[in-house]
């Protein structure tokens, strides 16, 4: 099982992400992982839900899904967030993912 599980989670045709955001980053995009959690850098700031939903956006055009199946469970006001992924199995998430390395 490689690391990038670790932030992985499948449950009824569904899968979780643990996600470590980095707002206000020069471009958005997925840049290893934080921990257990998958690193991804915004863009934009995280001010007025602005990075949410920058989050959610990217992650619906890099998983190839449609952004109403991507919901933010928890952490809507911090880093830490868990976030819905609808309609994909955790297989398919991880071979989305490059080999990720530790970017603490």
């Amino acid at each position: 099982m490689s690391q990038i599980s670790s932030c992985i989670k499948e449950q009824s045709g569904n899968v979780e992400l643990r996600i470590h955001c980095q707002p206000r980053a020069s471009k958005t995009e997925i840049v290893g992982l934080h921990g257990e959690s998958l690193k991804v850098r915004l863009a934009a700031p995280p001010a007025e839900g602005q990075a949410n939903a920058e989050l959610c956006q990217f992650l619906a055009q890099y998983f190839g899904v449609l952004r109403q199946e991507v919901q933010i469970l928890s952490g809507k006001g911090a880093r830490q967030k868990r976030v819905l992924i609808k309609g994909k199995t955790a297989q398919e998430i991880q071979d989305c993912l490059p080999q990720l390395s530790d970017q603490e």
